[in-house]
């Protein structure tokens, strides 16, 4: 006997949908715009990793700043074709997200049992600055690299400055570090901005500012207050840029201070 003919293929084609086949047409249209929300790709590559691609994207950066770098110029250092990158990388976007994160593992915060909150938290603070000082771009791109802050050393980051805050008994430790370390990221934009000008000037920071002085003093002549800074008399460029720093950390920690519960 003949068995019965199969009424449908063995291997049915997709159906449709508008054309599409329907796995195409289920896949998520608007993916989250982030390097931390899709799957790592494997690499085609075993001497190209992605770690190796963002270690040079740093020094990059580094070197030359944000406008410098392109995915062309890093497949170039790599000895890699930008198709190759963008196995690892789609964006440079993503690429951004990914040095954010790299160099947020620099930054040291004390353990949460600490005894002394404030110590703490300006240990913290000063950490942040002179990684965001050695890393010059930093800064001004942690409010534009994305959702930089889903990467795992940021988010550790936070968490370890979380705890400081909760253990000195804030009861919004969340939103308790958000004014110093908006403070840290505003100082250390506009000093690293100021830092990058010097360095492309080719002198040294003190030799840059007497250079200055003299058209700076006159421009501030007829502005009182501003006329006696800039005739005080000559200081340590660092030493007056960390003074500054720790003056306004200091103003900011003590309206923290603040909101603690009475314990007395």
């Amino acid at each position: 006997m003949y068995a019965p003919r199969r009424t449908t293929p063995r291997n049915p084609a997709p159906r449709k949908t508008k054309g599409r086949p329907v796995a195409a047409a289920t896949k998520n249209p608007n993916p989250v715009p982030s390097v931390w929300a899709r799957q790592k790709r494997e690499p085609d590559q075993p001497a190209l990793s992605r770690d190796a691609i963002v270690r040079e994207a740093v020094v990059m950066l580094d070197a030359d700043g944000v406008e410098a770098l392109s995915m062309r110029k890093l497949g170039a250092r790599l000895n890699a074709g930008a198709t190759s990158l963008y196995r690892h990388v789609a964006t440079k976007d993503e690429l951004m997200e990914l040095a954010v994160d790299q160099v947020a593992a620099e930054i040291h915060v004390p353990p949460a049992d600490a005894p002394d909150w404030r110590a703490a938290v300006t240990e913290a603070a000063c950490s942040f600055r002179a990684v965001a000082l050695r890393h010059p771009w930093l800064s001004s791109v942690l409010g534009q690299a994305g959702l930089a802050y889903l990467g795992p050393n940021l988010m550790s980051f936070i968490q370890r400055l979380a705890a400081l805050f909760t253990a000195a008994g804030f009861a919004e430790p969340a939103r308790a570090l958000e004014p110093p370390l908006n403070y840290v990221i505003g100082v250390s934009t506009t000093e690293a901005a100021w830092l990058t000008t010097v360095a492309r000037s080719g002198e040294t920071e003190a030799g840059f500012i007497a250079r200055l002085m003299p058209a700076a003093q006159q421009a501030a002549a007829s502005y009182g207050l501003l006329a006696e800074e800039y005739t005080a008399g000559t200081t340590d460029p660092v030493e007056l840029r960390d003074a500054k720093f720790m003056y306004g950390l200091e103003v900011v920690l003590d309206g923290l201070a603040l909101r603690l519960p009475d314990k007395s």
